[in-house]
C-alpha cells in the first residue's frame, strides 16, 4: 500500500504558480493570494487608526490644555522637548522672594500666637492637660513660719478650695451661704457651650500655629538650599511634620 503512494507522489505533476506576463513584467512580479492578504490587512489597519483618530479628533474638549503643549516642538513630525531658554528670575531675586514668603508666614504665625494667648488668658483651662503653671508666693519672717504655714487659714476659705484659681469663696461667704443656685439651667449650659466652643477654638488655633512653624522652617531650608555653591549632605528626608535635615560642610572665610 505504502508503495502505491509513493508511485502516486511520483507521478504527480508539481504545481507551478502562474508569473507575470511577459507585457507586464515591468510592473514587478504577480501578486499571490498571500500578498494580497497582508496588504489587505496593512490597509485595513491603517483605515482603523484613521478612524479613531478622527473620533478622537471630534470629541476633543477645545478648552482642553496641556503643559507639553508649549514645552514640546515638532520637528519632521515628531514632538520633541523644546530648550530650556535663559532663567526668568536671578539667583538673588529667587533668594528675596523666598524671604518675603517666609516673612508673610512668620507675621501669620505672630498673630495666631497672639490669638492664643488672649484665648488662654480668657480661659481656666480647668480640663486642658496644659494648665497655666501659676505661682502665688507668700513671704514670711522665718522658717518656723514658713513649716507651720497655713494655706486656707491665709486665704480665709475652706481648705478643700485652696487648690482653686478662680471662684474660691471666703469663710464669711460659705457662712452666709453662698451658692450658685441663682442661675437657671439655660445660663449655665449656655456656660458650659461657650466654653466648650472657646476651648475647640483655642485647639484649632494651637494647631494652625503648629503648622505655620513647620512651614517657616522648611522654606527657611529651601532657601539655604539655594546657595549652589556651598556643598552640603542630606541626613533625613522631608516629612509632613518636620523639614529635610542636611550638613553644611565648613567652609573657611577668605
Amino acid at each position: 500500500m505504502s508503495s502505491m503512494r509513493n508511485l502516486n507522489k511520483a507521478r504527480a505533476r508539481s504545481h507551478k504558480e502562474r508569473s507575470q506576463p511577459q507585457h507586464r513584467e515591468h510592473l514587478g512580479s504577480l501578486e499571490k493570494k498571500k500578498d494580497y492578504k497582508l496588504r489587505a490587512e496593512n490597509y485595513q489597519r491603517k483605515q482603523n487608526t484613521l478612524k479613531s483618530l478622527k473620533r478622537k479628533a471630534l470629541d476633543r474638549n477645545p478648552d482642553e490644555f496641556y503643559f507639553k503643549m508649549v514645552k514640546t516642538q515638532k520637528v519632521d513630525g515628531v514632538h520633541e522637548k523644546r530648550e530650556s531658554s535663559e532663567p526668568v528670575h536671578t539667583d538673588a531675586e529667587i533668594k528675596l522672594m523666598y524671604s518675603q514668603d517666609q516673612r508673610y508666614v512668620t507675621m501669620k504665625r505672630t498673630s495666631e500666637l497672639k490669638k492664643i494667648e488672649k484665648l488662654k488668658s480668657s480661659l481656666h483651662l480647668l480640663d486642658s492637660d496644659e494648665k497655666p503653671k501659676n505661682k502665688h508666693i507668700v513671704f514670711v519672717d522665718s522658717k518656723k513660719e514658713a513649716k507651720e504655714f497655713d494655706a486656707a487659714k491665709y486665704f480665709n476659705t475652706h481648705p478643700s478650695l485652696v487648690n482653686r484659681t478662680y471662684n474660691r469663696p471666703t469663710t464669711e461667704m460659705l457662712k452666709k451661704g453662698f451658692h450658685n443656685d441663682n442661675m437657671d439651667e439655660a445660663t449655665l449650659q449656655e456656660i458650659a457651650d461657650e466654653k466648650k466652643k472657646k476651648y475647640k477654638q483655642l485647639k484649632k488655633r494651637i494647631e494652625r500655629e503648629r503648622e505655620l512653624h513647620i512651614i517657616s522652617q522648611k522654606m527657611d531650608v529651601k532657601k539655604h538650599l539655594l546657595d549652589k555653591k556651598a556643598k552640603k549632605l542630606k541626613m533625613k528626608d522631608e516629612t509632613r511634620e518636620a523639614p529635610a535635615q542636611y550638613r553644611w560642610v565648613f567652609k573657611r572665610q577668605r
